[in-house]
Protein backbone atom coordinates (compact mmCIF):
# COMPACT_ATOMS: atom_id res chain seq x y z
CA UNK A 1 0.00 0.00 0.00
CA UNK A 2 1.37 3.39 -0.96
CA UNK A 3 1.13 6.17 1.57
CA UNK A 4 1.13 9.74 0.21
CA UNK A 5 1.94 12.52 2.65
CA UNK A 6 1.99 16.28 2.19
CA UNK A 7 5.21 17.68 3.67
CA UNK A 8 4.96 21.46 3.46
CA UNK A 9 8.56 22.40 4.23
CA UNK A 10 10.34 20.38 1.52
CA UNK A 11 12.32 22.96 -0.42
CA UNK A 12 15.04 21.15 -2.37
CA UNK A 13 16.55 17.85 -3.48
CA UNK A 14 18.67 17.89 -0.31
CA UNK A 15 15.45 17.72 1.72
CA UNK A 16 14.29 14.82 -0.44
CA UNK A 17 17.56 12.98 0.19
CA UNK A 18 17.33 13.48 3.97
CA UNK A 19 13.74 12.20 4.09
CA UNK A 20 14.54 9.22 1.86
CA UNK A 21 17.61 8.29 3.93
CA UNK A 22 15.67 8.62 7.20
CA UNK A 23 12.94 6.26 5.98
CA UNK A 24 15.51 3.79 4.64
CA UNK A 25 17.24 3.64 8.04
CA UNK A 26 13.97 2.43 9.56
CA UNK A 27 12.79 0.34 6.58
CA UNK A 28 15.65 -0.45 4.15
CA UNK A 29 13.43 -1.96 1.44
CA UNK A 30 10.86 0.87 1.41
CA UNK A 31 10.13 2.53 -1.93
CA UNK A 32 10.28 6.28 -1.37
CA UNK A 33 9.38 8.98 -3.90
CA UNK A 34 9.74 12.63 -2.90
CA UNK A 35 8.22 15.24 -5.22
CA UNK A 36 9.88 18.53 -4.28
CA UNK A 37 7.57 20.65 -6.45
CA UNK A 38 4.34 19.08 -5.15
CA UNK A 39 5.80 18.83 -1.62
CA UNK A 40 4.70 15.21 -1.28
CA UNK A 41 6.34 12.03 -0.02
CA UNK A 42 5.00 8.71 -1.31
CA UNK A 43 6.13 5.62 0.57
CA UNK A 44 5.52 1.93 -0.16
CA UNK A 45 6.55 0.08 2.95
CA UNK A 46 5.57 -2.57 5.48
CA UNK A 47 6.07 0.05 8.21
CA UNK A 48 3.03 1.67 9.78
CA UNK A 49 1.78 5.09 8.69
CA UNK A 50 2.46 6.36 12.22
CA UNK A 51 6.11 5.26 12.22
CA UNK A 52 6.74 6.77 8.77
CA UNK A 53 5.28 10.10 9.92
CA UNK A 54 7.41 9.99 13.08
CA UNK A 55 10.59 9.43 11.04
CA UNK A 56 9.80 12.39 8.75
CA UNK A 57 9.04 14.66 11.72
CA UNK A 58 12.20 13.49 13.53
CA UNK A 59 14.20 14.46 10.42
CA UNK A 60 12.90 18.02 10.87
CA UNK A 61 9.98 18.13 8.44
CA UNK A 62 6.31 18.91 8.99
CA UNK A 63 3.72 16.36 7.87
CA UNK A 64 0.41 18.14 7.22
CA UNK A 65 -2.32 17.00 9.59
CA UNK A 66 0.14 15.39 11.99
Amino acid sequence: MALKLKVSNISCEGCADIITESIHVMQPDAKVDVDVNAKTVTVESAASEESIKQVIVAAGYAVEGY
